[in-house]
């Protein structure tokens, strides 16, 4: 037994050290990476906004190739008066600021002697790494002594085009999902109240639109405690809710936050160059009109998770499973309906992976060739 989880550990990480090899050297400069950079070169020098401005572009060029860079200042107009005009590049930084979370861990990485690029890079592939590595544990809970089949699996889901993506693009994306991974091991073992909120608060630090997933997780538990405890309210999950609800009023009050709207308007609409000298107008049937036509890029998603909540809620009987299900698969969609980028998958895949092992819990609990158990 041993000889055989010593040969599939050999067999994983040795393939999966090559696919986080590939990931890096196939790394993308792309044109979030100024906002990254601007935001920790602005805590070196919040009062020179110039000096900012300077180093952010002066570093990427120095590391990514002349068609990267070019992309990078020319994608657009905007990005044009970006490269051209400090105080029109420092107000899209709010943007990029609210991510505290993963702005902090890229600075760390900075200050101990990256460049402000390969720091971000850094960030995003020990995420990916230790992202893998969490696939595998979490297998192991749902398929233990299946050693071979786990790193398959495993294997599998971080080969996967959207999560390699998440990686080799310097987004906060694959962080996040190092925090939703560990909240869900969380749930499988029963783990304490704190820790689960520990990786809900990391998320949101990281990425404040995850105030949707953790508030909506707290609304099913809540109403869940309620009917099983013969309609007892219980207040740590109220409790929890202010707290989030808090950290996110402040730090997007503290960096000044433009909105939803102006996000959206600057995402799908059009890219201001000057976010000061235009408002970010747009009608509610536009947004629908461009949320329906977007569906269209979202149909791989779509199937995906409609399958694996149908085999979900076949397989398994137990509310508390179906519940989670549900969870994963409404987040898929609350999300897309606040940035409907249906083409772009790394903004969707972690929930569709959350929602891919509550279905295999489902389906081992069923045939039984698995019992989840702790891992001592």
């Amino acid at each position: 037994m041993c000889k055989k989880w010593g040969l599939s550990f050999i067999f994983f990480f040795g393939l999966f050290s090559f696919l986080t090899y590939s990931c890096w050297q196939n790394r993308v400069y792309d044109w979030d990476m100024p906002g990254y950079l601007g935001c920790f070169y602005s805590w070196d020098y919040p009062d020179n906004p110039q000096k900012v401005h300077e180093l952010v572009y002066s570093t990427i060029k120095k590391e990514a190739s002349p068609t990267e860079y070019q992309d990078i200042i020319a994608y657009n107009y905007a990005n044009q008066v970006f490269t051209k005009n400090y105080k029109a590049f420092g107000e899209q930084l709010p943007y990029y600021y609210v991510k505290v979370g993963y702005n902090a861990a890229v600075y760390l990485f900075y200050k101990l002697g990256f460049s402000g690029p390969h720091a971000l890079f850094i960030v995003n592939f020990l995420s990916y790494f230790f992202s893998g590595v969490l696939v595998l544990y979490i297998l192991k809970l749902l398929l233990p002594r299946k050693n071979w089949l786990q790193a398959l699996i495993a294997l599998v889901i971080m080969w996967l085009p959207p999560v390699r993506s998440m990686a080799q693009n310097p987004t906060p994306d694959i962080f996040v999902l190092v925090f939703t991974l560990l909240f869900l091991i969380c749930i499988l073992q029963r783990s304490s109240e704190i820790l689960k909120f520990i990786c809900l608060l990391c998320c949101i630090l990281i990425r404040p639109d995850y105030i949707l997933f953790a508030l909506s997780y707290l609304f099913v538990m809540s109403v869940l405690h309620f009917i099983k405890n013969s309609k007892k309210i219980n207040w740590y999950y109220i409790f929890q809710t202010v707290i989030f609800v808090g950290i996110y009023f402040f730090i997007i009050k503290f960096y000044h936050y433009p909105g939803w709207k102006d996000l959206f308007y600057d995402s799908f609409f059009y890219r201001r160059p000057v976010i000061s000298a235009e408002s970010a107008d747009f009608t509610f049937k536009r947004y629908w009109d461009f949320l329906i036509f977007k569906l269209i890029n979202f149909k791989r998603i779509t199937l995906a998770a409609t399958i694996l909540l149908a085999a979900t809620f076949y397989l398994s009987k137990n509310l508390e499973t179906r519940i989670l299900a549900l969870l994963f698969f409404a987040n898929i969609y609350i999300k897309y309906v606040f940035f409907p980028d249906g083409a772009n998958l790394r903004f969707f895949i972690g929930f569709v992976i959350l929602l891919f092992f509550i279905f295999l819990k489902a389906l081992t609990d069923k045939y039984g060739f698995g019992r989840l158990q702790k891992i001592p």
